[in-house]
């Protein structure tokens, strides 16, 4: 389970690495480009029934921490749609991500990864 910490708040926000790993390549170049936007989630089972919203803007202090020591291997379809979502009204939400199969496996039906298991 990976962390953001975000401003000077001293509450962490606890993310799943894979999901963690691909929001901070879109927050990066969003931020980058001096662009503000927001990144909403639904909270997971076991912590306080429903949903939060940040304001990501370049000069506010951002770190992401990762449990996993290895970076992990990049869905480009996920990235991209998180960045088409960060560009709009409604910012980045959150979701399960959608793996492709792989052309002839034997199941054909797209996996999911959880955005966040506790």
């Amino acid at each position: 389970m990976g962390t953001i910490y975000y401003g000077g708040s001293a509450t962490p926000i606890h993310i799943e690495d894979r999901v963690l790993a691909h929001l901070k390549v879109v927050v990066a170049t969003k931020l980058r480009r001096g662009e503000s936007f927001t990144v909403s989630w639904q909270h997971p089972d076991g912590e306080t029934r429903g949903r939060s919203t940040i304001w990501l803007h370049p000069s506010i202090p951002l770190r992401f921490v990762f449990d996993d020591p290895e970076p992990t291997e990049l869905n480009r379809a996920w990235i991209e749609e998180l960045a088409q979502s960060a560009s709009t009204s409604g910012g980045i939400q959150l979701t399960e991500e959608q793996i492709e199969s792989v052309e002839g496996d034997a199941d054909n039906a797209p996996q999911t990864v959880a955005v966040a298991d506790d």
